[in-house]
């Protein structure tokens, strides 16, 4: 890969990648011990659509298109299919289309 040139990644079907734009962080007591359960994993949580995949494959054969789009500002929740990864050494979320619930206007 050429020097200065960064990697970029193409979600494929009805996937999306998302930056974050909240950190939540952590639920931690003040001695920095972690607190397990779901409960603080699984608010919501706004983001930047930095690119979107094609579209999913309907039953008859025709794509569905996407209704979001790159550059859009979502509202979304971190469901098991989501997966934290590094781009650019930023934090991102790739995750389904399905597990956006808004976007803001």
């Amino acid at each position: 890969m050429a020097k200065g040139k960064e990697k970029m990644i193409q979600p494929l079907g009805d996937r999306v990648l998302i930056q974050p734009l909240d950190t939540a962080g952590e639920l931690k007591t003040a001695s920095g011990f972690i607190l397990p359960g779901k409960e603080g994993n699984e608010k919501h949580e706004r983001g930047l659509i930095i690119a979107t995949g094609p579209g999913r494959i309907a039953t008859d054969g025709k794509r569905i298109v996407m209704e979001v789009t790159k550059g859009d500002t979502v509202w979304f929740k971190r469901g098991y299919d989501a997966e934290e990864v590094k781009v650019g050494g930023l934090d991102h979320i790739i995750t389904t289309e399905s597990n956006i619930l808004a976007v803001e206007k």
